[in-house]
């Protein structure tokens, strides 16, 4: 934190001596009917109240204490990794609108100078050296002049982190250290830089707060506010007035509730204002910071950020009344009990005043109602943020998706749609930078998208790759779909390579493999199979480098794949086929998800090709699988047709005889899959708040439990070249930076399962038991 003070007194100084107190305007042991009330205004004094004062003091202390008004900032910004230059022109846009606004503090997203994601770069000490020279140039600034910041003119607190996000996609601990020493500071002496623009040789670093001449302010980051005792608890029973909290939280869909309430609960119990900052778009890799900036006070929402959009820079303010945060606290006996025994903060006493003293008449801001999105909502906008991020950033001309014409490819076309969709309302609602970086896209610097449609065919190449195997059917879906989103498509037959390469198999080995329909064994069908998948992927890529070539236009394209969590979580994928491309915006989003965000695409976008992806049945492959990802072009069906129909979009876990997941419960499957085998079938066998299911139930879930990790197994190789995905759910199969676990298994689980089918034994003679007493 610093701030860069007033060069001389300000009109905006209150009185001396009338800054907050720990106790919170209560007279220590005051019960809440005996409580001393200030007789001109009816509420207690700000004055510290420890020991007992004169009435009249409380009445010459209302006198000067008009000016309790603050406007303060919280920001979402979208900063990427290293990028120096352009994050330190996203933090001096931000305080500039803050300041523009009235706001005499602003509060940026954690670890703002060189991004969140720099990963192992935190090793490197180019990543400090970089961070502190755009420290120095914030501090040179006059954009930092008369406004607390995270940075600014004189560096008032360095305030460590106390409690590191490690686990999931978090791994703090390996390049951080948390400061340990509660309520406890040392001086830290500055780089040599920062000493000769400061003129500060030393400053407090540790567990303190700011002190201004109004009121007290309290930092947490990010980690601490989902800690048991976070530390705005203590501080709020020692009288800081206002928490800030500067995040770097990942989009997770449904979390955006669970961080609200956090933050108002806060406030409700403690009373208080509380700013939330936090990064926002893609900074590097597969996850999505979400914004959701916020401000609350006393257990209210008072502005509210965007979670998904495609500004850079986005501010929030609100002006408060410090008097409500007394007020508010001084009912509470119990909160006021508590901060009798606190132990004190040290504080760093700044010269700098939030208020000004003549700002009766100042209006203050009124309390919101918390939008949120529905799940099918936040698909469709955070990954194609996502989308956008990656594809400006990595400075390709767009995107090229194998279009199969099921769900799933279906679903990732929609969130290309919904991406252009965004941009056009971002060009629209006047953004000079989503402008920009279109133009730069499509190589046209005089184009202005206004139709999501016309810019989806600029950005978009979509390809149906039929076989001999295709049936006529999933090809109509497919170009039906690419003309109702305005995609370019192409569609060609992979068949003369298919035949090249298994000729060159049977020139080798004078063999020649057939199909199972044909004859052939399971080994020679799932080998004619695969090669097909593969030849897919070697086509995407060679259309995706040069088919903007081709029509004589510039740049290449991203290869998007299309498999989502459920189907990379069960190895149902070919290893290097389509599964394989550059992202996967669906990687990290379960099919009972997809399904309600294809359902909302039909009805916001008009789309009724997506009606026929649902609706048609289609076929299901036999047990062979279970070893590949099953496409309907892959191999023939027997004489006959289909041997048993299914509708397409059915959970993947009814596909592959895992296990069907009742409503309200689709997300146990991932919930507890990280756990061991028996671990699992407890969960299933006796969910929370349900009856024991019956004996011949007890055997159906251990059989498929145990089936379920036997499969898990055998293909969790595949996950060890699992394309970079969008990360959407609390769990992600992704081998690389999420499910850390061995990709060789003994997949007999021997020992697991022998006490699966002990515990199936054990359940079924008890309840054996309770019938024969019945009877």
């Amino acid at each position: 934190m610093g701030a860069r003070g007033p060069a001389g007194p300000s009109t905006c100084d209150p009185e001396p001596g009338d800054g907050p107190t720990r106790l919170g305007l209560r007279q220590a042991g005051a019960g809440r009917g005996t409580t001393r009330k200030d007789p001109s205004r009816g509420r207690l004094s700000p004055q510290d109240t420890k020991s007992h004062y004169p009435a009249g003091l409380f009445a010459q202390a209302s006198a000067a204490r008009m000016g309790r008004k603050v406007t303060v900032a919280t920001c979402a910004l979208n900063q990427w990794a290293l990028d120096f230059e352009g994050n330190l022109q996203r933090i001096l846009k931000s305080i500039e609108i803050a300041k523009h606004r009235g706001a005499r503090y602003r509060l940026g997203p954690e670890l703002e100078i060189c991004g969140y994601g720099c990963w192992d770069h935190y090793y490197e000490s180019d990543t400090l050296l970089h961070s502190l020279q755009v420290l120095a140039a914030l501090l040179e600034s006059p954009v930092t002049q008369d406004i607390i910041c995270d940075v600014g003119m004189k560096i008032l607190l360095i305030r460590p982190k106390m409690a590191l996000a490690n686990e999931g996609n978090y791994r703090e601990l390996r390049w951080f250290t948390p400061w340990s020493r509660s309520r406890q500071t040392e001086e830290y002496f500055l780089p040599r830089m920062l000493q000769d623009l400061t003129k500060q040789e030393t400053v407090p670093f540790g567990d303190a707060v700011l002190s201004t001449r109004d009121t007290c302010i309290g930092s947490e980051v990010c980690e601490e506010l989902w800690t048991p005792h976070s530390p705005h608890v203590d501080m709020g029973l020692d009288g800081v007035e206002i928490f800030t909290n500067a995040s770097g939280s990942h989009h997770v869909l449904r979390k955006a509730h669970a961080r609200v309430d956090l933050v108002t609960m806060a406030t409700t119990k403690n009373g208080g204002i509380y700013l939330l900052a936090n990064q926002k778009g893609c900074d590097g890799d597969r996850l999505y910071y979400d914004g959701c900036a916020l401000i609350a006070m006393n257990g209210s929402i008072f502005a509210q950020g965007s979670q998904f959009s495609l500004d850079d820079v986005e501010v929030l303010t609100a002006t408060l009344d410090l008097e409500d945060i007394r007020s508010y606290r001084a009912e509470i006996s119990s909160r006021n009990l508590a901060a009798s025994r606190v132990s004190s903060y040290p504080r760093v006493k700044v010269d700098f005043a939030l208020s000004c003293h003549e700002d009766l008449l100042e209006p203050v801001s009124e309390p919101i109602e918390w939008k949120y999105h529905s799940p099918a909502e936040e698909i469709s906008l955070g990954p194609a943020c996502w989308l956008w991020d990656f594809l400006r950033r990595s400075r390709q001309a767009g995107f090229f998706l194998p279009l199969s014409g099921g769900v799933d490819s279906a679903a990732t076309a929609c969130l290309v749609y919904s991406m252009c969709h965004q941009v056009c309302e971002a060009v629209r609602r006047g953004n000079p930078e989503v402008l920009a970086d279109v133009r730069t896209i499509v190589n046209q610097p005089s184009y202005t998208p206004q139709d999501p449609r016309e810019l989806c065919g600029r950005v978009l190449t979509t390809c149906y790759m039929a076989s001999e195997n295709s049936s006529r059917e999933t090809c109509d879906r497919a170009r039906e779909l690419a003309q109702q989103i305005g995609s370019h498509h192409i569609g060609l037959s992979i068949d003369p390579a298919v035949k090249a390469l298994v000729g060159i198999f049977s020139l080798v080995t004078g063999t020649s493999p057939r199909f199972a329909v044909h004859g052939g064994s399971g080994r020679e069908n799932l080998a004619l199979q695969n090669v097909q998948a593969r030849v897919r992927m070697v086509v995407a890529y060679l259309f995706a480098q040069l088919s903007l070539w081709s029509r004589g236009a510039s740049g290449g394209l991203l290869v998007l794949g299309s498999a989502n969590v459920d189907e990379s979580l069960l190895g149902y994928l070919t290893k290097y086929d389509c599964s394989s491309a550059d992202i996967n915006p669906i990687g990290g989003i379960s099919k009972t998800d997809l399904r309600a965000f294809v359902q909302l695409c039909m009805e916001r976008f008009q789309l009724p090709a997506l009606q026929r992806c649902c609706d048609r049945a289609l076929c299901a492959l036999t047990a062979a699988s279970w070893q590949h990802r099953p496409q309907l072009s892959w191999s023939p069906w027997p004489t006959g047709g289909c041997p048993r129909p299914m509708r397409h979009g059915d959970d993947v876990r009814r596909a592959v005889h895992l296990w069907e997941a009742p409503e309200g419960r689709q997300d146990r499957p991932l919930q507890h899959v990280l756990q061991t085998p028996q671990h699992v079938e407890g969960h299933l066998l006796a969910p929370a708040g349900e009856a024991c299911p019956a004996p011949s139930g007890s055997q159906q879930v251990a059989d498929k439990v145990k089936r379920f990790f036997s499969k898990y197994s055998l293909n969790r190789h595949k996950m060890t070249t699992l394309t970079p995905a969008y990360h959407a759910e609390s769990y992600s199969p992704d081998d690389n930076r999420f499910d850390l676990r061995p990709f060789l298994y003994n997949s007999r689980w021997p020992w697991q399962f022998r006490c699966i089918e002990n515990q199936v034994l054990q359940l079924e003679g008890r309840q054996q038991q309770e019938l024969d007493g019945v009877d």
